[in-house]
């Protein structure tokens, strides 16, 4: 369902946002995500001189490498456009992210190393979602895996992480009741 007509308006900016995940050969997983900011007009910027429509002003790619325990091993920051010059220098310190864990405290975790003057708005912006899409990468096919060993399922008294996640996990709706009936609390 689209959203309804807006009033009478000018297009003026995109930020288009992709996140990828991938399973590597060698058990690792990358979650990667590439990020632009354009305008619809033409304007002057004192590093680059003019940009040009649809050239983009921000431009940032990053990628996390993961293992199983969703603990970060590596990191890769671009910034491939923006509008200073040095803006690019900062890359380096998502580095720093190295040996922390995707789960709860996530975004505190990133905000305490990179946020502010420690990072890139944008940059750091892009890794919040990473854990989401850690997981939307990484647990089918755990699930593939766990349902041709059997271990590792509600049935063997490992209370699934997703619950009371969001709306439809929470412990009380019918998903749960389906799904993972021993966590089921509605009536």
């Amino acid at each position: 369902m689209p959203l309804p007509d807006g009033s009478p308006r000018k297009h003026v900016h995109t930020r288009a946002i992709e996140y990828r995940g991938y399973e590597r050969e060698d058990g690792l997983w990358d979650i990667e995500a590439h990020m632009t900011d354009k305008k619809t007009y033409e304007f002057k910027n004192n590093w680059r001189g003019e940009i040009k429509v649809g050239e983009p002003l921000h431009e940032m790619l990053l990628r996390v490498t993961i293992d199983d325990s969703f603990v970060i091993r590596d990191v890769i920051a671009v910034t491939d456009n923006s509008p200073f010059q040095m803006c690019p220098e900062i890359t380096p310190f998502y580095k720093t992210l190295i040996g922390i864990r995707m789960g709860p405290g996530w975004r505190k975790a990133i905000r305490m190393k990179v946020g502010g003057v420690q990072g890139c708005t944008h940059l750091t912006e892009l890794l919040f979602p990473m854990a989401t899409v850690a997981m939307q990468t990484i647990w089918p096919l755990r699930s593939k895996k766990r349902n041709r060993t059997d271990s590792d399922t509600p049935e063997s008294g490992k209370r699934p992480v997703v619950l009371d996640t969001c709306h439809a996990w929470s412990t009380d709706s019918p998903v749960v009741k389906e799904n993972a009936s021993k966590y089921y609390t509605g009536d």
